[in-house]
């Protein structure tokens, strides 16, 4: 049987990165400052750079960053926040932490992100209902390329919603040359370390514009500290981000840019190998995508994984079971009609190999397992 292919090559970036990275990661040890040290603030200073607009919040892990915002908003009991249901929990999840109801929503059977049209009806049935006030919109990065945030962004402020951008998968990624804070409240990262912008471990960030919610967020970042440390101002979290993280997302974000550019290559060349052989994934018009998962659909998708596992290729399913069909979230609100591209998408969805350090020959072997499987 021949080597499996890396679904995802950490150790070729490490290699890369292995000088820079020790020096910072060393100069944190050697300072000794392990919570919120100097490091953390300067990561904070880099992700607004790179984003292009807004300020950037630590914290610790990819879920704190989309719960932050809206416990500073004061969502909670009898509110509701709009949320796709092919996605990973932690999307939904939030809205139930915060005290809130999630409403499930359809998506777009090509991008895979939040329907436009599945969205307006869920919150015009939500407001005929009459027993929930719609209060937010979480629209998810799927798999790396923006959602239609201009639509989006028209529809909620029509409805006087806040707009979270979960750009966990997605960060880095543009729509006519602008991120997704140009159009949402805040944007929220995840640098779990498969994102493409990972950490050797958990952390995570959200990024706003106005200075009283990123003021109000900081606050509930670190147990909702007020004027003094030993004030407290509102209800909060434990979310700091360890400086050891912060020097490691440091490093790898000097290559970042360059390796959004190394899976866009890498994307290129699998549309050109097998596009014809299965459904690829559509970009929407405009975006960059971080590629964060290069997601086909094919008809078989126990015996197309198992032919490509014989190859020495890895596949993966991003989400098998849609959110509102987990006994958890049953009994929360989908939007009018159902979410019958979600719940047929989930059974066709398989993921390939995607990083930046794929070589040519892995690329050939990759297209040749594809090609030979469908």
């Amino acid at each position: 049987m021949p080597d499996m292919i890396p679904f995802i090559d950490l150790k070729a970036q490490r290699a890369r990165l292995k000088s820079e990275m020790d020096r910072m990661i060393d100069k944190v040890l050697d300072e000794g400052r392990y919570i919120l040290g100097p490091e953390v603030s300067e990561l904070e200073e880099k992700l607004s750079e790179f984003n292009g607009v807004g300020r950037a919040l630590s914290c610790a892990n990819g879920t704190d960053a989309i719960l932050i915002p809206l416990m500073a908003w004061g969502v909670g009991p009898g509110d509701a926040v709009f949320v796709p249901s092919f996605t990973f929990a932690a999307s939904a999840e939030v809205v139930v932490l915060a005290g809130a109801t999630p409403v499930f929503v359809d998506v777009d059977p090509d991008t895979y992100n939040i329907s436009v049209e599945s969205l307006a009806a869920a919150i015009d049935a939500t407001i005929s209902g009459g027993e929930l006030t719609p209060k937010a919109v979480i629209a998810v990065d799927l798999f790396g390329q923006p959602a239609d945030y201009p639509r989006i962004s028209e529809l909620a402020k029509a409805h006087d919603l806040k707009l979270i951008s979960d750009c966990a998968q997605g960060f880095g990624s543009t729509l006519n040359g602008r991120s997704a804070l140009h159009w949402a409240d805040v944007l929220t990262v995840s640098f779990y370390p498969a994102k493409p912008l990972g950490g050797y471990g958990d952390g995570g960030a959200v990024l706003c514009k106005d200075d009283a919610l990123y003021a109000a967020m900081k606050s509930v970042r670190v147990h909702g500290e007020g004027a003094d440390r030993y004030e407290y101002a509102r209800i909060g979290l434990n979310s700091r981000l360890d400086t050891l993280q912060a020097a490691v997302l440091l490093s790898k974000l000097t290559i970042f840019a360059e390796e959004i550019q190394l899976r866009q290559k890498v994307a290129d060349a699998y549309e050109a190998g097998f596009a014809q052989y299965v459904k690829k994934p559509k970009v929407i018009s405009g975006a960059q995508s971080t590629w964060a998962q290069y997601t086909i659909e094919v008809e078989d998708r126990d015996g197309f994984r198992a032919q490509l596992s014989a190859a020495g290729v890895p596949t993966a399913v991003y989400y098998p079971i849609p959110l509102h069909l987990h006994e958890p979230y049953a009994g929360f609100p989908i939007s009018p009609g159902g979410l019958p591209v979600t719940e047929e998408i989930a059974h066709r969805v398989v993921s390939l190999p995607m990083h930046p350090y794929l070589d040519g020959d892995q690329i050939g072997r990759i297209v040749a397992a594809v090609r030979s499987a469908t």
